[in-house]
């Protein structure tokens, strides 16, 4: 078995369409094409990032359009049906997303957009699964043939980065978005992956995100495009990119010890740019310091993974944004398993996530492994303000 093929290739700075075009071609042929994988008549789902706004192009939170258009017009060429669709992160309105972004535009000129979460679901078994035994899922999903997975590349503030293996998470339901919060994560993701198997992946990293991805990280201008059809390998591939070791990434090493791929690179063979010429360490999520506020603790842990740690960094900018920074004083956050400072009141602790002992869960314990972001806004604020999703 020959190793897999992930393909990087540099765009210009700001490339229009003609250049997005040409360097998805580009990065198509490089890994062989994809006549393999796409018959005539195939029913193509192309699934992009439509996370949440901002939806500006320098904002760099949503996949650009050009560059599943650009999938789409290669899809077409090979006589098959593409159907750009995806949906966005819970409470948050996809339709809105789509209308003021530039995949309107994709509608008007005559490409197929849809917004999943006005389709109907169906329950799809998960075939040894870690967390899930079945998993809701759009009846769109369910009928294509092939589902290519075109992410954003950014860093993110629960799993490290999101690319091609984490993107799979946009075509659950909105209820079971939540419940893999509960249920476990990072296995969570692996079970939605064995489900919906990309057959191809995409990278948008022309203008990437770090440091408190993926809504509210700063732009990072990249110029590339990443492509592949072993979607742990292009995860593994661009995590290098951004500064990882593979390893340090769970959402890839649990998925390469799944079996859907491989992370390590003597079988992965690079195409086109050079890794080392292309790769920049990224501002990580918990190196970011959202917010100081006199009077408010955050107390980690040992044993306090990266997906609590940054949960808790995104739930306090979510807070800055909704000018509720001022619940903060009297506050003590804690993760894991960590001393509790003498003179520190019962009542002032939220403890966050499954780490936590039974001892030091109280009326304040916000459960998941790791929570969702607006669970830990709303033990902080309690019934003092409304906490909006996040």
């Amino acid at each position: 078995m020959g190793k897999a093929k992930v393909s990087i290739v540099r765009t210009n700075p700001k490339p229009e369409y003609p250049e997005i075009l040409e360097s998805v071609r580009k990065a198509l042929d490089l890994i062989g094409g994809i006549d393999d994988i796409i018959k005539p008549g195939n029913l193509v789902l192309i699934n992009p990032s439509w996370v949440a706004p901002p939806v500006e192009r320098e904002a760099a939170c949503i996949t650009v359009p050009e560059v599943p258009r650009a999938i789409a017009d290669v899809v077409r060429e090979l006589g098959a049906r593409p159907v750009i669709a995806e949906s966005s992160a819970v409470g948050v309105d996809t339709e809105k997303v789509i209308q003021t972004s530039g995949y309107k535009r994709l509608l008007e000129i005559g490409y197929e957009v849809v917004n999943l979460k006005k389709t109907p679901h169906v329950e799809l078994p998960v075939e040894n699964g870690r967390v899930f035994e079945t998993l809701p899922c759009w009846k769109l999903v369910q009928r294509a043939d092939v589902v290519i997975s075109v992410p954003k590349l950014k860093t993110h503030d629960q799993t490290e980065m999101t690319c091609g293996l984490k993107k799979m998470k946009g075509l659950e339901t909105d209820k079971d978005k939540r419940r893999v919060h509960q249920v476990g994560l990072f296995k969570g993701i692996s079970d939605i992956n064995t489900v919906f198997r990309p057959a191809l992946t995409v990278v948008d990293a022309i203008l990437c995100q770090e440091g408190l991805g993926p809504i509210f990280g700063r732009p990072l201008e990249m110029d590339l495009v990443v492509a592949g059809k072993d979607p742990v390998s292009v995860d593994s591939i661009c995590g290098q990119i951004m500064g990882y070791d593979p390893k340090e990434v769970l959402v890839t090493k649990f998925a390469a010890e799944r079996g859907l791929g491989n992370m390590d690179n003597e079988f992965i063979e690079v195409v086109g740019e050079k890794l080392e010429k292309v790769r920049r360490r990224f501002v990580r999520s918990i190196e970011d310091d959202p917010v100081q506020v006199e009077g408010f603790s955050l107390i980690h842990g040992g044993v306090t993974c990266t997906g609590c740690r940054n949960t808790v960094m995104s739930a306090l900018v979510d807070m800055r944004r909704e000018a509720q920074l001022k619940y903060l004083p009297g506050v003590t956050v804690i993760t894991g398993d960590p001393p509790i400072p003498e003179g520190t009141s019962k009542d002032s602790i939220v403890a966050v996530g499954q780490c936590v002992p039974l001892k030091k869960r109280r009326e304040r314990f916000v459960t998941g492994c790791p929570p969702n972001n607006v669970f830990v806004v709303q033990a902080i604020i309690g019934g003092r303000d409304k906490v909006k999703p996040s």
